[in-house]
């Protein structure tokens, strides 16, 4: 199996409270981790879809405040009607100078922000990963080289990839582009095949456009860290996970 994007990692104050707002917001269900996550993906809790599709949302702890709009954002379809119910479940309306556009953008419980589309051709409530870019094409290029999702439309607008499997979100990369103060809060992540070797897998990456950053972890056990975090082509923050650190279905949010 190739290495994919599995996982949207968020960061969040309150990481049960966050995926639960979003397990009902989007209709997910809950899962659990296998038992060699470490560091801060140790108190994760995740959501996927109950169809078992390509990407899930990861959320962990952390410290850091939000003081800027994130570098990377859902959108989920629906009307008016699905507006009104994300309000009722905790969501908020946020100005962030959109102007006239047919999409609302709101934020959730924790002042991230999100788009509802109206868009009918989608499966499932999530339509869009979006991930700001000043070079679309750029980036199109490398995270379909990272992920082996492919190009499908390009704009000036951006540009739009699906996955493999021809279902689920697709992946946008476009502008505009969000200053950059600190690692970002949301990170896409991708899985590593079950018989790739991590090395080399780090260093194909490399060779398509990432960067290394230096934060070498050990687990509990004293052994390597299985996760590897990389800067993609406009110095986002990506992870690249071991195998066995996929969610797997099951256990309670």
């Amino acid at each position: 199996m190739p290495t994919k994007l599995t996982t949207v990692v968020i960061e969040a104050s309150d990481p049960l409270r966050l995926a639960h707002f979003w397990a009902q917001a989007l209709e997910w269900e809950p899962t659990a981790h296998g038992p060699i996550i470490d560091g801060p993906l140790a108190d994760a809790t995740g959501i996927r879809p109950p169809d078992a599709g390509d990407v899930g949302l990861l959320f962990v702890p952390s410290m850091r405040p939000k003081t800027a709009k994130n570098r990377v954002h859902l959108d989920l379809a629906g009307d008016a009607d699905e507006v009104r119910r994300l309000l009722a479940l905790g969501a908020t309306c946020l100005d962030i100078g959109q102007g006239a556009v047919p999409w609302e953008v709101l934020a959730d419980p924790e002042g991230n922000e999100f788009c509802v589309l109206p868009r009918a051709d989608v499966h499932g409530r999530l339509a869009q990963i979006c991930q700001d870019a000043a070079d679309p094409s750029s980036q199109g290029r490398f995270w379909a080289e990272a992920s082996g999702w492919s190009v499908v439309d390009e704009g000036d607008w951006g540009v739009s990839l699906i996955s493999a499997a021809g279902d689920g979100p697709t992946l946008v990369m476009g502008p505009p582009v969000a200053p950059k103060t600190g690692p970002n809060r949301i990170q896409l992540a991708l899985t590593a095949g079950a018989d790739t070797d991590p090395s080399a897998e780090v260093n194909r990456l490399l060779d398509a456009g990432a960067s290394p950053v230096d934060v070498r972890r050990e687990d509990a056990g004293g052994h390597p860290s299985r996760r590897q975090l990389l800067l993609d082509s406009e110095g986002n923050e990506f992870l690249l996970l071991g195998p066995s650190q996929a969610e797997q279905p099951g256990a309670g949010a």
